[in-house]
């Protein structure tokens, strides 16, 4: 006992230090043993989002691609097809040329003057008609497929912690996104006869006091097309235009809450087509297609061609020859092409997309 006694006097500070790290150890790996299981936890449950995250991002961008899919195989070919054949019905100029054709020799100078004139500004009418309703037809689709797919998105994120089955999630209902979709029809089922008589109102303002003997030019053709889309585009009120795309939604007093997915579709649309940023889409775009076409026009034309000129009689068959090449299904649409990869269509639908609301 005396031992002890003296080896705890002698030994009694290193015996409690010693105990102390002990002490002091144990404490510190009981910490860090349960921040490492709540480290582990937590990367647990960081890689189940990662899981749930690539799971959205994975099931959407099938679902959006299908959309595209759809679009392209079924909702715009059908669009063009249609709005072809509906122009060709609707500005005819087959009778004119029928009536000047078998009326050579017989046709007083003021009677073949007349039709001239009349041949002229039909020919304007559905060349420039045809390019504006192709180029717009197509933005529109292209602006609906990136609203709806990011709507969808967002939905499917939202509605993720109750459900993590895509089929049980609350989407778009499909009759809403078939509706959505096929609203693109109105331009040709409801909007063309409006669309023809004001457009037919630019033409002849353009070409007032314009001679069939008049020497046409690749620039006066150039500028003549752009000049009758200014024409029809500022006339008017302010985005007028829009009105022949969609139709116009009464949803005074409404609020979003009361607005079905369709309504909240439309008028988001509609929103993004009388934006800034889209009508200067539509302007580039619309020159990038005139000048593509009139281009075009100059390497299918004769010695003397667009380039040295050429009286504005001789340059009307031509034009009369544009409506099939501007119309084309898509898959052989160049122009559509053209329009598609120009950078700023792809900044602009890029970014449309992007724009996920908080």
């Amino acid at each position: 006992m005396d031992f002890v006694r003296g080896f705890w006097r002698k030994h009694r500070r290193k015996v409690l230090v010693t105990a102390g790290c002990l002490g002091s150890g144990y404490l510190l790996y009981k910490l860090y043993n349960s921040h490492t299981r709540k480290l582990a936890d937590l990367e647990r449950e960081l890689a189940h989002q990662r899981e749930n995250d690539e799971f959205i991002k994975n099931q959407m961008k099938a679902h959006f691609e299908n959309i595209q899919l759809i679009v392209d195989s079924t909702t715009l070919p059908h669009a063009m097809q249609y709005l072809s054949i509906r122009i060709s019905e609707d500005i005819d100029v087959s009778d004119v040329m029928e009536r000047l054709d078998k009326g050579k020799g017989m046709l007083s100078s003021s009677e073949k003057l007349q039709l001239w004139d009349e041949l002229k500004i039909l020919s304007f009418t559905r060349m420039v008609l045809s390019l504006w309703s192709v180029t717009l037809l197509s933005l529109y689709i292209r602006v609906q497929v990136n609203i709806l797919g990011r709507h969808l998105y967002v939905d499917t994120a939202r509605a993720l912690g109750s459900s993590h089955l895509l089929e049980e999630l609350d989407l778009i209902d499909r009759n809403d996104e078939q509706k959505y979709l096929s609203s693109a029809d109105f331009l040709v089922t409801n909007a063309m006869p409006g669309l023809i008589s004001d457009m037919q109102d630019a033409v002849r303002e353009v070409l007032k006091g314009k001679q069939l003997k008049d020497v046409i030019t690749t620039a006066v053709l150039q500028e003549t097309v752009m000049r009758v889309m200014d024409v029809f585009m500022s006339t008017g009120s302010p985005h007028h235009w829009v009105d022949y795309l969609m139709m116009p939604q009464d949803i005074s007093g409404s609020s979003d809450e009361a607005m079905s997915k369709f309504q909240q579709l439309m008028v988001e649309t509609r929103e993004v087509l009388i934006s800034t940023e889209f009508t200067d889409i539509v302007e580039i775009s619309l020159k990038c297609f005139t000048d593509a076409l009139v281009e075009e026009m100059e390497t299918q034309t004769v010695a003397g061609g667009l380039v040295t000129g050429k009286p504005l009689a001789k340059v009307l068959p031509q034009i009369e020859k544009t409506m099939h090449v501007i119309t084309a299904e898509p898959s052989k649409n160049r122009f559509l092409q053209l329009i598609k990869d120009l950078p700023e269509v792809k900044l602009f639908f890029t970014l449309l997309y992007a724009n996920m609301p908080q």
